[in-house]
């Protein structure tokens, strides 16, 4: 009897120990890694409509769903609180009210799946250790296969000069990914994933990582996430000397308001815009500004309820456009992630996604500290969290399916979420 229970746990900690690590990789490097961007036409525009990667995740998300009602079902029942069912329910409404409800309801499914599984992930591992463990095997596992690939398949792994869409890109490594800037973000999360496993006692793994990840960094070319990774890796650390919750606010997120303000503010202030051209950075943001202007103006029309989720870009609401905007119709995203928030869901929606994903994961990290469980996987979520907001200043992942930036951003959300809550074990 004893025998035979034990046996079963091993068992099962072998399975959550692979949901976790599985779950993670398809996220990171997806279905189909290494694309070749030669055969991509200008116009090409990804709906997000393919059909294994949406039963892969929602097969996942009954798995993860099932373990963690069978072993964590209290923790899971802690997500129920008004800054997250309000921002569901009108990311719900969004759907329904959508301009254009049948790809809303296509897109929303896979955004679900991956809510499930990414508010499980945390609750998967006993104790931290596990959970460390669990990180650096997937990092590791990332690393190789972007390095791999650019030793074997440089063609499919670095830009190339003969790219049809972005040939000015040539020489930058892209690894699994489909674009530099992408994978630079990635890999500055699991950067800071190398300085937790070093801080935790995992030297060999840490070490390992943060040099493939830096080399891999300095190679993608990718400049908002290096600077954005140095920006946040000092700020985070200065919140052992900033210990009230108000000083911390004001010190993470006033860089996350004048991001903004010198990004897509320029297009709504000459001000801004004389300010921005001041400053040692392209003024146009590498043509994001034209992006930001079209998109301020669509949301003009919708202020209150948005186009709908996932129902601007790419979709019949882009029509009649006026002479030398016709890269309008083929454009994915608007390189903002509260501005397409508020494309997909209004104003409401931003102001709800900010009460959910910005101003709760702080407090969260606030009451983890105040309650002593602020430990090293606790700074980790901080780094990742806030990485992802000033991120958003300049791409576009909020609510975007299974994008692996969304992903990881997520399971730093949820863990904060749980470590204001829980005493998280050792090992």
């Amino acid at each position: 009897m004893v025998a035979g229970e034990i046996r079963r746990t091993e068992v099962m900690d072998i399975v959550r120990g692979v949901v976790f690590i599985g779950a993670l990789l398809l996220a990171w490097i997806s279905l189909t890694p290494f694309e070749d961007l030669s055969d991509m036409r200008v116009g090409d525009v990804t709906l997000g409509s393919n059909a294994t990667t949406y039963a892969v995740y929602g097969l996942l998300a009954a798995l993860t769903l099932v373990i963690v009602l069978r072993d964590n079902a209290p923790g899971l029942a802690t997500l129920a609180s008004p800054a997250f069912l309000l921002f569901a329910g009108w990311l719900c409404v969004s759907v329904l009210i959508s301009f254009d409800p049948g790809t809303s309801i296509r897109r929303f499914s896979l955004t679900a799946f991956v809510i499930v599984v990414t508010a499980c992930m945390p609750l998967l591992a006993r104790t931290q250790r596990e959970l460390m463990h669990w990180f650096s095997i997937a990092a590791i596992v990332l690393l190789v296969t972007c390095f791999l690939g650019i030793l074997l398949a440089p063609h499919l792994s670095i830009h190339q000069a003969t790219d049809p869409q972005e040939p000015g890109l040539a020489g930058n490594w892209r690894g699994v990914f489909g674009h530099k800037n992408l994978a630079a973000a990635v890999i500055a999360m699991v950067l800071f994933l190398g300085i937790y496993f070093i801080q935790a006692g995992n030297w060999i793994s840490g070490v390992a990582v943060i040099a493939m990840a830096s080399l891999f960094l300095l190679n993608a070319a990718g400049k908002s996430s290096l600077t954005l990774c140095f920006a946040v890796l000092v700020l985070s650390s200065l919140t052992s000397l900033v210990r009230s919750f108000w000083g911390r606010a004001i010190m993470l997120l006033t860089p996350l308001v004048l991001l903004n303000m010198l990004s897509i503010g320029t297009v709504m202030s000459d001000t801004l815009a004389q300010i921005a051209q001041l400053l040692p950075l392209d003024s146009s943001f590498t043509g994001r500004t034209d992006i930001w202007s079209f998109a301020l103006q669509s949301l003009q029309p919708k202020l209150l309820t948005g186009y709908g989720y996932a129902a601007f870009w790419g979709s019949s609401a882009i029509q009649n456009l006026p002479e030398g905007k016709e890269w309008a119709a083929f454009a994915a995203h608007s390189h903002n992630g509260y501005l397409d928030t508020a494309l997909g869901m209004g104003l409401p929606g931003l102001v709800l996604l900010i009460a959910a994903l910005v101003f709760t994961p702080l407090r969260d990290f606030q009451s983890a500290d105040e309650g002593g469980n602020n430990g090293p996987m606790a700074m980790l979520f901080l780094r990742i969290w806030l990485f992802g907001l000033y991120l958003s200043s300049m791409e576009s992942f909020f609510l975007d399916r299974a994008d692996p930036i969304w992903v990881t951003f997520l399971i730093a959300v949820f863990g904060l979420h749980y470590f204001a809550r829980f005493r998280a074990r050792e090992g």
